[in-house]
């Protein structure tokens, strides 16, 4: 009966929040757990709730790291047939969004409604309280804490406050100290197999998630979404203290200690304050001389990972990073955006 209904177009369920027609009981059943926020669906390993068993199955993906859609130019893996799709159109080039007041062009819809932002400067979500606009409903919710005082994820061990129950639940792994999933390279062990597969990438050198507009790779989705915000030029989290704007909601925060002066750990060398200890500890290596990161082929050592990874490319002789204007190659990314005299406003041509 479901079936013929595709033949014939009948669309017998009616949701009345936003009027649309449905063709079967299930789908708007599950259209009506998006709108009146019912998640039945719990993960197991993380504990996040979903609106449908679809989605859920989907998400265990991410901890099973299985993908299942492969595509057949490079053998990337993927979570979902979207997503493959999408992955696709970096091999054949196709750019199908433009924006229709510079003609840049985009690879995904939501890139080319983000970069809109610039020229229209639109912040369509609205505080009632105090008029303040924001780009995205995720970030008017977030700032109405402000108003309502609502602390509602707090770590009782800690007395750390989150954003969400999600973040929360990770968090307290941690506290309880349950660290189940240990590096078989360093020993290191952490409260989740995602983290631990994310931590493999420094050994690896794996870098997962590309970015489509200029190549460079990132080990967390989260960091190539900060990445983005370069290209689109958005830059949504505002510093209430002095109007001071930032791409990523970790930027403001981090900004936020200056004016709020939260910096309990103390460098006894130098006096310099940080939010973390994981910080001190990385700015105390500087006083050390400590670089526990020791090229294989000269013995030249680092402070960090990424540092090493850069001086390698001298003995690869390495050049990942290509200028589009001119083809002229780079060890690094960088280096790239240092060469990089092509805007709008400079006519001279490459030497």
């Amino acid at each position: 009966m479901q079936c013929q209904r595709i033949h014939t177009g009948e669309e017998p369920y009616y949701f009345e929040d936003c009027g649309k027609a449905l063709s079967s009981q299930a789908t708007l059943s599950v259209l009506q757990g998006h709108f009146i926020g019912d998640k039945p669906y719990k993960c197991r390993e993380c504990h996040k709730t979903l609106s449908s068993r679809s989605s859920l199955l989907i998400h265990q993906k991410y901890h099973t790291d299985e993908k299942t859609y492969k595509c057949e130019k490079c053998g990337k893996g993927f979570f979902r047939s979207s997503d493959l799709q999408h992955h696709q159109k970096i091999h054949t080039g196709e750019k199908p969004y433009k924006c229709e007041e510079c003609d840049k062009a985009f690879l995904h819809h939501s890139y080319l409604r983000k970069h809109q932002a610039i020229h229209t400067g639109e912040k369509p979500y609205k505080c009632e309280e105090c008029g303040n606009s924001f780009y995205y409903p995720a970030m008017l919710k977030q700032h109405q804490r402000i108003h309502s005082g609502e602390k509602l994820d707090k770590c009782e061990e800690c007395g750390k406050v989150f954003s969400s129950a999600f973040f929360l639940n990770q968090h307290k792994g941690i506290d309880s100290g349950e660290k189940r999933y240990k590096c078989q390279e360093c020993g290191k062990s952490f409260c989740y197999r995602s983290y631990l597969r994310e931590h493999y990438r420094m050994h690896s050198g794996e870098y997962p998630y590309k970015c489509e507009e200029c190549g460079k790779g990132f080990s967390r989705s989260s960091k190539l979404q900060e990445h983005q915000t370069i290209h689109t030029g958005v830059k949504p989290y505002k510093c209430e203290e002095c109007g001071k704007c930032f791409s990523s909601f970790t930027s403001l925060k981090r900004h936020q200690i200056i004016h709020s002066e939260d910096t309990p750990h103390e460098c006894v060398e130098c006096g310099k304050r940080f939010s973390s200890s994981s910080r001190l500890q990385e700015h105390q290596k500087i006083h050390i001389e400590e670089k526990p990161y020791k090229c294989e082929e000269c013995d030249k050592a680092f402070l960090y990972h990424s540092f090493l990874r850069r001086h390698r490319a001298v003995h690869t002789r390495e050049k990942p990073y290509t200028c589009e204007k001119c083809g002229k190659c780079f060890s690094s990314f960088t280096s790239l955006k240092r060469h990089q005299i092509h805007s709008i406003d400079i006519s001279h041509e490459c030497v």
